[in-house]
């Protein structure tokens, strides 16, 4: 118990490295680490045990933003509430399919994440958003979509998130991105209450993913200043080893 443990921390310090370097996609490694490097072997309990620590480590980055003054919250609040329906939907339904098949749909769900890290993004937007009712219409059915498939993947989200937000609301990238914590941590907490309700999550190696992914977050910190002008390349490398980990799911 105390090796994996140990590997769970390990894995929280990579993703909680990731995360903070490149602002989503990591948190989607926990649970082929959980399968494939510590050895849980039902999926369903990997990914209730994935997204109690995603939600987390979300909720530790949301505080940072928010003190920072990035978080718009009325859109970000519409648009979590619209997904907390498809979050626990999603749950519901993965918990009914057979763990095989749904290992194949996360598989495929994480190239479509990595595709979507290496679209370049732009940054311009209106710094100074304010919710007007036109944006609900956009904001609600693009939230009940990705809030879907946090919860029937027990990811994050955020690389629908955050585009999401931009497209509906005209936002900038850096507020969509500190914005779409809102969701991550809503969607993470709907998906693992729901897996929690049927013991399907190791509190154990979500104690060791979280405290991991703080200690990756501080050592991270000084990095990302020093791969800001090599980030594209970083993204693309990154993006690179989800499809590697993708396609290795696939053959297993």
């Amino acid at each position: 118990m105390a090796q994996a443990l140990l590997l769970a921390a390990s894995g929280g310090v990579l993703i909680g490295v990731l995360l903070t370097l490149f602002g989503g996609g990591g948190s989607v490694l926990a649970t082929p680490w959980l399968m494939y490097v510590i050895g849980v072997g039902d999926v369903h309990l990997a990914i209730g045990t994935s997204a109690a620590a995603v939600a987390v480590n979300a909720a530790t980055g949301l505080a940072v933003q928010a003190r920072a003054g990035r978080v718009k919250w009325p859109c970000a609040i519409v648009f979590a509430l619209a997904g907390l329906i498809g979050s626990l939907t999603g749950a519901h339904l993965a918990k009914s399919v057979d763990g095989a098949r749904l290992l194949d749909w996360f598989a495929l769900a994480m190239i479509v994440i990595a595709v979507s890290m290496i679209i370049p993004r732009k940054s311009e937007g209106l710094p100074d958003v304010h919710l007007q009712p036109a944006m609900v219409l956009k904001l609600a059915p693009v939230g009940l979509v990705a809030g879907f498939a946090a919860g029937f993947f027990g990811i994050g989200g955020g690389f629908l998130i955050a585009p999401g937000l931009m497209a509906a609301t005209g936002m900038t990238l850096a507020n969509a991105a500190a914005s779409s914590l809102v969701s991550v941590t809503l969607f993470g907490g709907a998906t693992s209450f729901s897996y929690a309700l049927d013991g399907q999550v190791d509190w154990g190696l979500f104690g060791g993913l979280v405290t991991g992914g703080v200690a990756g977050a501080l050592i991270a910190a000084p990095l990302s200043r020093r791969l800001a002008r090599r980030l594209p390349l970083a993204r693309a490398l990154f993006a690179g080893l989800i499809c590697i980990v993708a396609v290795y799911i696939l053959t297993r």
